[in-house]
């Protein structure tokens, strides 16, 4: 029977849903391959066609938002329905969900497995090494791709990806070298949702904000730093039980948005680093390499201290929590031949580590800065420039 509802038109809905049940249902519907919209409408649709008391209440403690969009008027009905069977409209939300669910078993072929979201973390707990730049640059060849090359190499094209930026660094550089603002105190954010989930109201995607959307097809975005994120340390050292998994938490709903997600970490060693550098964990499923840590450094001595301290870091991370993290690669960022013997030989030993591989090496040039100056991406300010050529280089490295 067809719907009675338009899918033309639809509207915004806020609700919540247990953790497990979003999962089931992002996993139901890329092994199916149907929208997750769709598949929502159809569990509302189904919903509502039994009859009250049909539905096993659902367990929806420790529910995280959820935001969907339904046909214009099934919203409506709906929430009138649930009034009607006196129920919350999270609950009606999950039974829903839980029904669609149900109701569509998975296919038996392998190859519908769901893609991970793949997360990078751009990390060294040395300042002004180009963290930013990496990360800002990573995230701007994934959305746009990479074309298929010719000649002896003959690499395959690499399409562009739905891709999320956030700016973990209470520093806020990355927010405001694309021309966005912090978000303002009081409001909530990432901070908010990490570790003040009592004060949640809103959906984190709320405040993702698309970057240059004509450029990059609407395939970039941002998710602004915040003024509370410089409290971030010492918020997680006043939480009670695990706070590893904070940051993850706090992402996961928007991972169903985004094919790639990319971090600006901030340039320490505390325990928002920690959350961070577990967010990059291997997954279970997750093919090595997938996603991981890349990281930025300089050709001098002070870089390579903190480098070794960093990897100190990540080491008691994984083996604290008993996760795997792939240290996807270094960036040598800001080099300057002219500087002599010194930073010839650091290069040297950097290439010399091997594992992890140097995956590329930045000059010290103007475009970066310039395309900072007027707040543009680079790949729209100096798309033909070696900086932009690097940045592709890295790209097409990770695979």
């Amino acid at each position: 029977m067809a719907s009675p509802y338009s899918d033309g038109e639809r509207e915004k809905v806020a609700s919540k849903l247990p953790p497990t049940l979003r999962q089931a249902l992002k996993t139901r519907a890329a092994q199916l391959g149907i929208d997750m919209q769709v598949a929502v409408t159809e569990g509302v649709e189904q919903w509502l066609a039994r009859e009250a008391g049909q539905e096993a209440v659902v367990d929806t403690a420790g529910s995280d938002s959820f935001n969907t969009w339904l046909p214009a008027g099934l919203y409506d009905t709906f929430k009138a329905e649930c009034t009607e069977r006196d129920i919350s409209f999270a609950q009606g939300m999950a039974q829903a969900v839980r029904t669609w669910v149900d109701s569509h078993p998975a296919p038996l072929s392998d190859l519908t497995i769901p893609r991970q979201t793949r997360r990078f973390i751009v990390c060294n707990q040395k300042g002004g090494v180009g963290k930013t730049t990496v990360a800002a640059g990573l995230a701007q060849t994934i959305a746009l791709g990479l074309p298929a090359t010719t000649g002896a190499s003959k690499l395959p094209a690499l399409p562009g990806l739905r891709t999320l930026l956030v700016d973990y660094d209470p520093q806020g550089h990355l927010t405001e070298q694309l021309g966005c603002k912090q978000i303002a105190p009081g409001t909530e954010s990432l901070v908010t949702h990490m570790v003040e989930r009592e004060r949640v109201v809103g959906a984190l995607m709320d405040h993702v904000v698309p970057i240059a959307p004509d450029f990059f097809d609407d395939r970039l975005f941002l998710l602004p730093s915040s003024f509370e994120a410089f409290l971030l340390d010492s918020k997680l050292g006043g939480v009670r039980g695990p706070r590893e998994a904070l940051l993850q938490r706090a992402l996961a709903p928007l991972e169903e948005h985004f094919d790639v997600i990319v971090i600006d970490a901030p340039p320490n060693l505390g325990l928002a680093m920690d959350a961070g550098i577990y967010y990059a964990h291997r997954r279970k499923n997750e093919p090595a390499g997938n996603s991981g840590v890349v990281i930025p450094v300089e050709a001098e001595d002070s870089s390579a201290h903190a480098y070794m301290m960093l990897e100190g870091q990540i080491n008691t991370v994984s083996l604290d929590y008993e996760v795997d993290i792939n240290r996807l690669g270094l960036v040598v960022n800001k080099y300057d031949v002219r500087k002599g013997y010194v930073v010839a030989k650091a290069l040297e030993e950097w290439q010399g580590l091997q594992d992890p591989p140097v995956l590329s090496i930045l000059p010290d040039l103007k475009e970066q800065r310039e395309a900072v100056h007027v707040k543009q991406p680079l790949l729209q300010y100096a798309p033909a420039s070696t900086q932009a050529q690097r940045m592709r280089e890295i790209r097409r490295r990770l695979g």
